[in-house]
């Protein structure tokens, strides 16, 4: 496994990291016990960033992983966790709530730090909320030792050209701009480095469009999207090839990009995700499944507010 410096918080990241959303059962009935030795099979990998947030199972994805960490020395492995969003349509980034969910998460994960606390999904409330409420109460947080370092997250590119220049933050999660189908995050990389803001970037899988089941029928992507992603994994399967293989490979090749985090239960999976970062991609594979992907490239949907969606709208499809 390789390490890459996140940013200004100096920490060193695996290539590839873990995301517990699936730890709460959030797209399969998760048994606790095998999505346990699927944190200690992680951290046996050389993953050292694990990611969650009280929203994922509404609070069982931490309360499984506070578990799974309990058996594990805490210096072995960084944790973020998230605040503001707790139900699909439920997000509170008043400040007294953010300090109330850190006390909650840290009482869930059995731990007295959080090294880095992303305010989460951002995109869907009003932008004042966010820079007068949450950041100020993020930056007490962190003086106070709860939390180490500070971040956003959310899915349009244009919510951080928008808040990057007037918040002051020390990482960030993107999540479905750089996998096979979508390489955008790239656009944002010299605004990231001008602030040396670290980047975590999610879903190389494009939250399940990059297949072979296809994508779920809650997918908010286009059926040309969708149709053109299940085009590819059959390609690959056709080739003896795991489209997985090769997205998780691509995401995490790129050495501007620091981590990607992937998300299983499967202790099997997950090892199996690791090992596919340290073998070389297939050159010939990767070519003939982006020539595929062209016609959809960069092609994205709709979250949150109206101003930040505005290239969307305007391009009718993101091309």
């Amino acid at each position: 496994m390789k390490y890459r410096k996140l940013g200004k918080t100096g920490l060193d990241v695996s290539t590839l990291s873990f995301g517990a959303s699936s730890l709460g059962s959030v797209f399969r009935n998760t048994d606790d016990g095998e999505a346990i030795t699927t944190v200690h099979a992680a951290v046996d990998s050389g993953i050292n960033l694990i990611d969650v947030s009280p929203y994922y199972g509404l609070t069982k994805a931490e309360t499984v992983l506070g578990k799974a960490i309990q058996q594990i020395p805490r210096d072995k492995f960084l944790l973020s966790t998230k605040a503001g969003r707790y139900g699909a349509d439920e997000f509170d980034f008043s400040a007294k709530r953010i300090t109330a969910s850190v006390e909650e998460s840290l009482a869930r994960l059995h731990t007295d730090y959080i090294d880095v606390l992303f305010l989460h999904d951002i995109e869907f409330v009003p932008a004042n909320i966010i820079i007068e409420e949450a950041i100020p109460a993020l930056q007490q947080l962190k003086q106070q030792g709860k939390i180490r370092f500070t971040g956003i997250c959310g899915l349009p590119l244009e919510l951080f050209e928008y808040m990057l220049p007037k918040v002051d933050v020390d990482a960030i999660i993107s999540y479905c701009h750089y996998s096979l189908n979508d390489t955008s995050l790239l656009n944002l990389l010299p605004l990231l480095e001008s602030k040396d803001i670290g980047l975590v970037n999610a879903s190389p899988l494009s939250m399940g469009l990059l297949g072979m089941r296809g994508a779920p029928d809650w997918h908010p992507a286009s059926p040309q999207l969708k149709a053109a992603c299940k085009a590819a994994a059959q390609f690959c399967e056709s080739h003896g090839e795991d489209i997985a293989k090769l997205a998780v490979q691509f995401s995490t090749s790129n050495e501007l990009i620091p981590t990607t985090l992937v998300s299983t239960a499967n202790p099997v999976n997950i090892v199996k995700n690791a090992m596919w970062v340290d073998e070389p991609i297939n050159k010939e594979l990767l070519k003939a499944v982006q020539e595929l992907l062209a016609p959809v490239l960069n092609e994205t949907w709709v979250s949150g507010r109206p101003q930040y969606n505005t290239k969307i709208q305007l391009n009718e499809g993101g091309h």
